[in-house]
């Protein structure tokens, strides 16, 4: 016997094929995350710590909004500006960095101020005292490049006190200066008081009194080229206000 053909007309086969695609696409997968924004902030890396904390507060507050970070140096966030790399907000540890972006960002406030230490091996078993030992020819000092603002505060305060230091190496961020010392390949450097005590248990400090010392202050401002405008604004705003006041003030910044 012979078997007989069974042929597809057209229209069904494509109800055949359309079936698969209506099925994986239906429900109510297909909304979500989709009312979710995503905020890209670009952030001095002496805030690495602390921001995290502000996320999950954020976030907690703010259902609809994600906030994701990116940490480097602030010499390298105003590049990645100045490039047009993606983001919605800026917070440098100066103010001169982020006056120098005034035509890409809104109006900056300053969210947060930091003083600078000195870093040691735990112990400081090389029993610095100050800013003065940092000269001594038996010492690997390491500090932040000129163009990174830790690496400017430092030389001005070394600058005042006529404290002439020759680095092993200079760093991009302050997050590398505390790696090295932290890692043992320096026997001290210059950095923010908060990443230091983000650090405790794996550098020792030593500390330089506010008469030798410099101040940095952390301004904060939506970026122009944000496609979430609104967000990014309430984001800032947030940032000066009490409860991530109380965070920074936590994790050792000084109110601004």
């Amino acid at each position: 016997m012979r078997r007989r053909r069974t042929s597809v007309r057209p229209a069904a086969l494509a109800a055949l094929l359309v079936l698969p695609l209506a099925t994986a696409c239906g429900g109510g997968s297909t909304n979500e995350g989709k009312d979710t924004t995503t905020l890209t902030v670009l952030a001095a890396a002496s805030l690495t710590d602390v921001f995290q904390q502000a996320k999950a507060a954020y976030e907690k507050e703010h259902p609809g909004v994600a906030v994701k970070f990116s940490f480097a140096g602030s010499q390298e966030l105003a590049a990645q500006v100045r490039q047009g790399v993606p983001a919605d907000a800026l917070v440098t540890a100066d103010t001169k960095t982020m006056d120098a972006l005034a035509k890409e960002t809104g109006e900056p406030a300053v969210i947060a101020k930091n003083r600078l230490t000195i870093a040691t091996a735990p112990g400081n078993p090389k029993h610095l005292k100050g800013l003065s030992d940092l000269a001594k020819s038996d010492l690997k000092v390491v500090l932040a490049a000129p163009e990174v603002p830790v690496g400017r505060y430092g030389k001005q305060i070394l600058d005042r006190q006529h404290v002439t230091v020759k680095p092993v190496s200079q760093e991009p961020n302050v997050r590398a200066v505390l790696s090295k010392v932290s890692l043992g390949e320096a026997d001290a450097g210059l950095v923010y008081v908060t990443d230091a005590t983000a650090a405790k248990g794996r550098v020792g400090t030593v500390a330089v009194p506010d008469a030798q010392n410099a101040v940095a202050a952390y301004p904060a401002a939506t970026l122009k080229g944000s496609r979430h405008a609104a967000e990014a604004d309430g984001f800032v705003k947030w940032l000066r206000g009490d409860e991530a006041r109380g965070l920074l003030t936590a994790a050792g910044f000084q109110r601004p």
